[in-house]
């Protein structure tokens, strides 16, 4: 329980702290920026919790892995639902993402979410990337707490 509430303090620190030293900037960089790190927190993580799980069969077992271990290490639940066309674009919603239900009150705060969602983005995409699986990853917020990740896989 203290570890979780340790890493969402930890979560809204670093998207306050960004906000706050780059006001002057781009707030573009921002997002960049924290997408960024989660990328690199996000290729650690997925390197330690897959130490002794053999290799994926395919693009379908990775994302449920992503799901389902990867998402209740770090969020202490499973992702709600996942979709796919099979053509390499999956949809992945979280009902009540931990980190909008405390903001979730009121539409005010509506225009506020986004920059609390690319830590994340970039953790699924780093995650992804340590697993063999180019990609990129955008949030949309419709409703909150309610988020889904898109994940559209980058074939060469």
């Amino acid at each position: 329980m203290a570890d979780e509430v340790l890493f969402e303090f930890l979560h809204m620190e670093i998207v306050g702290h960004v906000y706050k030293v780059a006001e002057k900037n781009d707030q573009d960089d921002c997002v960049s920026k924290l997408e960024s790190l989660g990328y690199r927190v996000g290729q650690s993580l997925a390197e330690r919790f897959t130490r002794d799980c053999s290799r994926f069969k395919d693009e379908l077992d990775t994302m449920k892995f992503i799901c389902k271990e990867f998402w209740t290490s770090v969020y202490k639940k499973q992702i709600d639902n996942l979709r796919t066309n099979h053509q390499g674009v999956y949809v992945l919603q979280d009902n009540k993402f931990k980190f909008l239900t405390q903001m979730s009150s009121g539409k005010q705060y509506m225009e506020e979410a986004p920059k609390y969602l690319a830590l994340p983005c970039g953790m699924i995409r780093g995650a992804l990337s340590n697993l063999g699986i180019n990609c990129l990853v955008t949030a949309e917020v419709s409703a909150m707490p309610a988020c889904k990740f898109q994940i559209q896989i980058q074939r060469q």
